[in-house]
């Protein structure tokens, strides 16, 4: 029986490498249906907005959905599809499972860190007005329910994957109410934990602790803002938004999507890399307990990146994102 799945190409480069990734999820022969449907800037010339409601529908009615990156206007126009997505479908938890993968330049060696980020409240709420004509106010808003809510799905991810450690993240030494609430909040839930150490840190200090030594972290559970930086910060460690998977999370079902943005300015050139599509697919295929499937990704994944002789400009290559995707293929058997 198959499942129908949701796919969203997305913006600029998103239908290159969605098309990539849906290729290559194809071939893993995992019995997935496709329900291909727009959002974004096409969107908003016929429908007057970025995300119509059929969108929505959808992925309400389908649960699972794979999405490409969509353009975010800065400073004017509309406000973030990813961000609207997350509020009216409740994708309370942003997970992003970052590591070192064979071939890809990074600084580092031995990082596997999965962060966990608390999605729809913090200042993103996006509760903000003018003050008279020369000051913004934007309102913070942390609630203990959201954040026991993230700091179990931290736990519970923890203890289902085998690992040792939950780090909170955190600016509870100035923000006492809102941040020591949440500090507050996730301690209480790691009393249920007893064989997961927990452990907190101060946001600043957690970037120094990560460019210094990262493989020393497991798990990091977040407020939403903080989330958004360390996630691109632990990216950046691995190797780039380029190979960064994503997963926004609720009790109704999972968007799953790239990091990274939809980069007009080589759009349609068969240039972008589609690993970070391809390994969200990934993530997608094991929360539907495709487990076989994504290991044959997976597999496919890493022999192409240990040849080297089939990837994009951006990892040392030459190849194009058609190429790249259909090694991967051809290394699935």
């Amino acid at each position: 029986m198959s499942i129908k799945v949701t796919l969203i190409p997305g913006d600029g480069i998103g239908p290159e490498v969605s098309y990539a990734a849906q290729s290559v999820i194809t071939a893993s022969h995992a019995p997935i249906e496709w329900e291909v449907v727009e959002a974004g800037e096409a969107c908003i010339a016929e429908y007057g907005t970025p995300l119509p409601e059929h969108v929505l529908e959808t992925i309400r009615r389908n649960k699972v959905a794979l999405k490409g990156p969509i353009t975010t206007p800065v400073g004017k126009g509309f406000r973030s599809v990813n961000v609207a997505l997350r509020k009216q479908l409740q994708l309370y938890a942003n997970v992003r499972h970052l590591k070192n993968l064979p071939n890809v330049p990074s600084r580092y060696e031995g990082v596997d860190i999965v962060v966990v980020r608390e999605n729809t409240e913090d200042l993103y709420a996006g509760i903000e007005h003018m003050v008279g004509c020369d000051a913004a106010e934007s309102i913070k808003i942390i609630t203990r329910e959201a954040s026991e809510r993230i700091g179990r799905y931290a736990f519970e991810l923890a203890r289902q994957e085998g690992r040792k450690r939950v780090t909170i993240v955190h600016k509870a030494n100035i923000m006492k109410l809102s941040d020591g609430l949440f500090l507050e909040s996730v301690r209480s839930v790691a009393h249920d934990y007893p064989e997961i150490e927990c452990e907190d840190r101060i946001v600043d200090a957690m970037c120094m602790n990560l460019v210094q030594t990262p493989e020393q972290f497991d798990v990091l559970v977040l407020p939403n803002l903080y989330g958004d930086i360390i996630s691109d910060l632990v990216a950046g460690i691995v190797g780039g938004l380029g190979v960064a998977p994503g997963a926004n999370i609720g009790e109704m079902g999972a968007v799953f999507e790239a990091a990274h943005g939809s980069a007009p300015q080589i759009a349609g050139k068969n240039l972008a890399n589609p690993l970070a599509m391809i390994l969200s697919g990934i993530e997608m295929l094991k929360y539907l307990g495709f487990t076989e499937e994504a290991k044959r990704v997976e597999t496919g994944i890493e022999h192409v990146l240990r040849q080297r002789d089939y990837i994009t400009a951006d990892l040392g290559g030459k190849s194009g994102t058609k190429e790249m995707a259909a090694a991967i293929i051809k290394a699935m058997g």
